[in-house]
């Protein structure tokens, strides 16, 4: 019983992930002229959601691990602290930009996609 329950949790929140953007994004699909505009709006979503998903997990690792680093740094050679602070919050900073590229592309890919007027138009 209780593995019927988690398979029907699973299945939810997949379905969820898939469905989201049809759910919550409603207005942004264009209606009328067939299945190629809806698809294409669709797909772009979808690789939004992606794409920003993909920066997120990528610099939440690489963060976690230059943090983890920086603390084993710190407690093995306490006197080089500054040094390993400026250098940690300095790839901190780069690590976060891959996020705010990411951003960019999905909102690109939502917002101002340059295959728009070629599927849509």
């Amino acid at each position: 019983m209780r593995t019927i329950v988690n398979l029907g949790a699973i299945v939810g929140i997949i379905g969820m992930g898939i469905f989201s953007p049809e759910a919550f994004a409603v207005e942004a699909i264009p209606t009328g002229g067939g299945y190629v505009k809806v698809a294409f709006s669709i797909g772009a979503m979808l690789a939004a959601g992606f794409a920003i998903g993909a920066g997120a997990i990528g610099a939440g690792l690489g963060i976690g691990i230059a943090t983890g680093r920086a603390c084993d740094g710190v407690a093995r050679n306490p006197g080089v602290q500054t040094k390993i602070m400026t250098m940690l919050l300095i790839g901190l900073a780069m690590a976060e930009s891959i996020t705010i590229y990411a951003l960019v592309i999905a909102l690109v890919l939502l917002f101002a996609n340059p295959y728009m007027s070629y599927f849509l138009g």
